[in-house]
């Protein structure tokens, strides 16, 4: 079996853990290594405590990626884990680390255009359960099951809290590409998206497919084939 050449690490979105990503390792192609990232407090790492603070979240994210970074590899987040991978990648940038070939965001308002009065009113669990209702990722058997449901609750109750931690700093521009993509049907504007090509000193893109904010789901096959897509064009350029 080829080694793969690539890693794609993959932060999961707010109450989510890894396993969200655990169908893409099926689908990748040799050349590609996927690698969902587990937060603290959840699956795989349900024994550690939760973590509230954005700042230490990313800081300890980046610590255990810098310990076995592999020569080439790339990013990808949807919604809260875009914006983990940007603060990592900015952790790393810090200290002297290799970056990533290239950082793709889904579903999440850049840095400069993001929504605090929204993410302030996610403080209490009718509201959490409302937005997880409304946003349509969380499987509807899981409302009906309290213990399940309690669990979800706690997990996004840190992750929105560390999301709402989050402060832009004036931190000069990541020297990787940009891809953003968004749901036509998402609250997240194009606009929104686009505001990511200011955290780049290379290119950035933005791409839309049909659907809202977990369009990744119901256009999974459509989505990965473009994922894969560009990230095979990235390992072309690089043998060049």
């Amino acid at each position: 079996m080829p080694t793969p050449e690539i890693t794609l690490f993959c932060f999961p979105c707010a109450g989510a853990s890894a396993s969200v990503y655990y169908s893409w390792r099926r689908r990748s192609p040799p050349w590609l290594q996927v690698v969902p990232v587990e937060l603290p407090g959840r699956g795989a790492r349900f024994g550690e405590p939760l973590i509230f603070d954005f700042e230490r979240l990313a800081r300890q994210l980046s610590e255990e990626r810098q310990r076995d970074l592999p020569r080439s590899f790339a990013f990808f987040g949807h919604s809260f884990g875009a914006l983990l991978c940007y603060g990592v990648a900015h952790e790393l940038a810090g200290r002297g680390c290799s970056l990533p070939l290239a950082m793709f965001v889904a579903c999440c308002s850049a840095p400069t255009r993001r929504d605090d009065e929204r993410l302030s009113r996610l403080d209490n669990d009718d509201a959490i359960v409302a937005e997880l209702r409304s946003l349509e990722g969380t499987p509807k058997e899981l409302f009906e099951h309290p213990e399940l449901l309690r669990l979800t609750i706690d997990v996004a109750t840190a992750d929105f809290a560390a999301c709402r931690s989050f402060r832009k700093k004036d931190l000069p521009p990541l020297d990787v590409d940009i891809f953003a993509f968004g749901g036509r049907d998402d609250e997240v504007t194009p606009e929104a998206l686009d505001a990511w090509g200011l955290e780049t000193s290379r290119q950035s893109a933005v791409e839309l497919f049909p659907g809202g904010h977990f369009f990744l789901q119901r256009r999974e096959s459509e989505f990965l084939d473009r994922l894969f897509g560009i990230l095979g064009a990235l390992r072309a350029r690089a043998k060049r």
